[in-house]
């Protein structure tokens, strides 16, 4: 009997198998906004520089510091330059009150806060023959200089950058539109198991509710990915295999999805109709020293990359957040890794010997963990309750009470 494969081990060959010659290469164009949360997929360059001209930093006179001698001067008060005019030039001995933001006039290299001139207020623009007093000062001072924070022609952002708030606001500073992302990856999910019924439908005696095909679609959908839901699949292998077939044909022959997601019949009971419906397909089915979640599925169905998750609930969401999101984090750049820290835990744990175990708490402000129900796969309410994932290494079996841990926030 084969050993079972560590966590590190089978996330490498999730990397692998997405990775291969037929992985998602296709790009759209998107504006900004829908850009959100996608990857870039091409080296940006910035159409022109930022800040685009010399402008002043502060509300102040805008001066020519050859002007002012070590011990200050009185300036003659020239016409205001508010921000988003384009100023005459600064005649020598004169100092033009000036906004943030606003274009320094030609003539001018630097700029005197309105705080340490006398007056320290900007004069009645109508008024005529107004004197300031002000200070020495140097070349540069309080100047944003033209390209100061990135240059016409430089690279703006490189292609795998994960597109956030911040990356779309320089892409906006710099005047554009839109931006080239990478298309989602489409993923069918496919939830199976006799037992399972749609929610809304009538609860028999031996059915559960279907909670695998929500947890999982709203986990790819948050991480960017396009999801193809099926339905709940029987425990009849041919109709399992129709179902994925039905699928992934489309009329010129090209897959019509990326990658194939399972959930149940991945373990070694008499009917885990995932196993049977993969006869003859290049997948394995393997144990992984992971709790929960050990029992995976990997290999190709038809030429597509498929992943077989377990039944439980948790399973299969640790499962994907172990195995599927750091792998398109990894590959695509999206969606951004989970936050990683350490806490302390409120009460000491036992994990088996051997597995890497992920349990569910709630990180508290002070900076400890509490446990979130126990180490059961079918605690969706205490899943639901937790805000990290907390990480117990397969050589760890008892951990006391203050013990630091890491977790993955949620």
């Amino acid at each position: 009997m084969s050993l079972p494969r560590s966590v590190a081990a089978h996330r490498d060959a999730v990397v692998e198998l997405l990775s291969g010659p037929a992985a998602n290469t296709a790009t759209e164009q998107l504006p900004l906004l829908e850009a959100l949360g996608k990857v870039l997929a091409v080296d940006l360059h910035a159409p022109l520089s930022l800040p685009p001209f010399a402008n002043s930093q502060m509300d102040g006179f805008a001066v020519n510091s050859a002007d002012i001698p070590d011990d200050g001067a009185k300036l003659r008060v020239a016409a205001p330059v508010p921000a988003g005019a384009a100023p005459e030039p600064l005649k020598p001995g004169f100092a033009a009150p000036i906004m943030t933001g606003a274009m320094i006039p030609e003539g001018a290299d630097a700029v005197v806060p309105i705080e340490r001139a006398l007056p320290s207020t900007f004069p009645n623009p109508e008024a005529e023959d107004v004197d300031v007093l002000l200070p020495a000062t140097t070349p540069g001072t309080y100047v944003r200089h033209i390209g100061s924070d990135i240059g016409e022609g430089d690279l703006a952002l490189p292609a795998g950058t994960f597109l956030g708030p911040a990356q779309l606001g320089l892409l906006a500073a710099l005047g554009l539109t839109s931006a080239e992302v990478r298309k989602p990856m489409r993923v069918l999910l496919v939830t199976t198991g006799d037992e399972v019924l749609e929610p809304g439908q009538s609860l028999t005696p031996g059915k559960i509710y279907d909670s695998n095909g929500t947890l999982l679609e709203a986990s790819m959908r948050q991480s960017g990915l396009d999801v193809v839901r099926t339905g709940i699949s029987d425990d009849d292998p041919a109709r399992l295999r129709a179902v994925l077939n039905r699928h992934l044909a489309s009329e010129d022959g090209q897959h019509r999805v990326d990658l194939i997601v399972t959930t149940g019949g991945v373990s070694k009971g008499a009917y885990e109709v995932v196993r049977q419906a993969m006869a003859g397909q290049h997948v394995d089915f393997l144990p992984v020293a992971m709790q929960p979640g050990g029992p995976q599925g990997i290999g190709r169905f038809e030429g597509v990359p498929f992943l077989g998750f377990p039944g439980n609930p948790v399973s299969c969401l640790v499962s994907y957040e172990m195995f599927l999101r750091p792998a398109l984090s990894q590959i695509h750049g999206a969606p951004a890794p989970r936050p990683v820290q350490r806490a302390r835990l409120v009460e000491p744990l036992h994990s088996p010997e051997g597995k890497h175990q992920v349990r569910r708490g709630t990180v508290l402000p002070d900076g400890s963990v509490r446990m979130e129900g126990g180490a059961g796969s079918h605690l969706v309410h205490a899943l639901a309750r937790s805000n990290a994932l907390v990480h117990i290494p397969s050589d760890v079996t008892e951990l006391a009470e203050g013990s630091e841990v890491e977790v993955w926030m949620l």
